[in-house]
């Protein structure tokens, strides 16, 4: 049996997709492949957040698991829809990795350091909506791309390769915000000039984990025959899953659900268990930085459901505290 992994053609994606089928071939002992998808989001032009946000990059890959033109997707969990997709189920969360964002500046920047007027790009509303809370003075732009091509926007940042600038789109930026996994993945990191703080710059759910996709009946538990293929990948599923991390994702995701917000609403959240306990902390910002509501809870409920009741309540007191005022929210419809 060779297992295929549907995954999208960019470096990063594939980056993170072998690192998981490198996981996955050596816990089952069976032969693995990579088959590229290209997705509704590699092709379209024009702002992320205008397309319906990340969630444009998953459809495609759920597409060949039910077309059986796979048998395992990989994704970034940030950018998965919080619905369910019918016949499908998330059957491993990897350990997770640096959840925090990161700033790439030139000339070593940070931060505080840039002048006023300084041109930073994000395609992110979240990141675009806590950089102006920090900075109002800053021209956030909002750009598209993948991680060279956003890097290649700042001047002077080290391993910035030619084949990866757009012609007038290089150099044009004193900064760009990405995420420190990401970048981590891609061995990147040295572009870094500053990992911004939980208190500065809450990260998407989800951030810094992978959600490991597969159909309903080659999950682990569901009911049908141990043995032959089903029951090997099963098997190795259950082993790359971490369960510190489910219960974190579960609960950053549960916010979103609750609020009924996209993954490309100016929305953060970040849990995280210690001891017996498990927290979580959320925003939600005006798209301008103007304002925002921030709210966090615990609780020693370790399980899917508990995580789950932890993210709405705190979703009820963001929606009470007005976040709803701030933002468009459907859960305020």
């Amino acid at each position: 049996m060779t297992v295929r992994i549907g995954t999208r053609a960019s470096k990063l994606a594939l980056t993170q997709s072998q690192q998981a089928a490198d996981q996955l071939a050596a816990v089952g002992g069976f032969p693995v492949e990579l088959v590229h998808i290209k997705t509704e989001g590699d092709v379209r032009t024009g702002s992320l957040s205008q397309m319906g946000g990340t969630g444009v990059f998953v459809a495609a890959l759920r597409d060949a698991l039910l077309e059986n033109a796979c048998d395992v997707a990989v994704h970034s969990l940030k950018d998965l829809p919080t619905g369910a997709a019918p016949g499908l189920t998330i059957a491993a969360t990897p350990k997770r990795v640096d959840v925090r964002d990161a700033l790439c500046a030139r000339d070593g920047l940070k931060l505080a350091d840039l002048p006023a007027g300084a041109k930073v790009g994000t395609g992110s509303p979240r990141r675009a909506a806590q950089l102006r809370a920090a900075r109002p003075d800053l021209d956030v732009v909002d750009i598209r791309g993948n991680v060279d091509t956003r890097l290649g926007r700042v001047p002077g940042l080290a391993g910035n390769a030619p084949e990866a600038l757009v012609p007038g789109k290089s150099g044009d930026l004193d900064a760009v915000v990405l995420a420190a996994a990401g970048l981590e993945r891609i061995s990147r990191l040295d572009v870094v000039t500053e990992f911004f703080g939980t208190d500065v710059m809450l990260p998407a759910p989800g951030q810094g984990s992978l959600a490991i996709e597969c159909r309903t009946a080659d999950a682990p538990g569901q009911p049908g025959p141990a043995e032959g293929s089903q029951g090997v990948l099963a098997q190795a599923l259950a082993a790359l899953n971490d369960e510190d991390t489910r219960l974190a994702v579960t609960a950053e995701r549960a916010v979103l659900a609750r609020l009924e917000a996209g993954c490309a609403a100016p929305v953060g959240a970040y849990a995280y268990r210690k001891g017996s306990m498990l927290y979580l902390e959320a925003v939600v910002c005006a798209v301008d930085g103007s304002k925002s509501v921030r709210e966090k809870k615990a609780t020693d409920g370790l399980t899917e459901v508990g995580a789950t009741l932890l993210g709405i309540e705190v979703a009820e007191l963001l929606l009470a505290a007005g976040a709803a005022d701030i933002t468009d929210l459907a859960a305020s419809r």
